[in-house]
C-alpha cells in the first residue's frame, strides 16, 4: 500500500496537514500524520524521518519554515514543502521553502496549497502504483 507523511511545525498547522491527509486518504494512501517542530524538537523530528516508511513527505510550515529543508536534509525521499500564510501574505515561508541549496530539493506548492501537495503527492506515488495513476487520469479526462 502507498504511504505518505504529513508533517505539520505546529498545532497552527493543523488544519492544512489534516486537510492533505483527508485527500491522499480518499486515494487509498496511508498516512501518517505528525506535529513535530524543526526548532522546538529536533531529535523528535530526526527520529521520525529514521524510522518513517513513507514514501514521500508532505511539510506545512509558515514563519520560518525550515521543516521541509531540514525533512529534506534527512531523507533521499521527496519531500513537498507548503508553505504557509503566518506572516507577510506567507512569502517569507514561500522564500525559505523553496530557496533551498544544492543538493537538498524540496518540491514547493503555493501559499496555504496543501491541495496542490497532496496531488503531487499522489502523482509522485503513481509512477509506483499504476491504479493511482489510471485514478489521476480519469478523474483529470472528467474534469476537463
Amino acid at each position: 500500500m502507498p504511504k505518505a507523511a504529513v508533517v505539520v511545525g505546529s498545532r497552527s498547522d493543523e488544519k492544512l496537514g489534516m486537510d492533505a491527509v483527508e485527500l491522499l486518504k480518499s486515494y487509498g494512501i496511508d498516512c501518517d500524520y505528525r506535529v513535530i517542530s524543526a526548532h522546538r524538537n529536533p531529535a523528535n523530528l530526526d527520529d521520525f524521518v529514521a524510522k518513517s516508511d513513507a514514501e514521500v513527505f508532505i511539510a506545512v510550515a509558515g514563519l520560518s519554515a525550515a521543516l521541509p529543508g531540514v525533512i529534506a536534509s534527512k531523507t533521499v525521499r521527496p519531500v513537498i514543502g507548503v508553505p504557509k500564510d503566518a506572516k507577510l501574505m506567507g512569502i517569507d515561508a514561500l522564500l525559505s521553502i523553496v530557496q533551498m541549496p544544492p543538493g537538498v530539493p524540496v518540491a514547493t506548492v503555493g501559499v496555504d496549497n496543501w491541495k496542490n501537495a497532496a496531488i503531487l503527492a499522489v502523482e509522485m506515488l503513481a509512477l509506483k502504483y499504476p491504479q493511482l495513476a489510471a485514478r489521476l487520469e480519469e478523474e483529470r479526462r472528467a474534469n476537463s
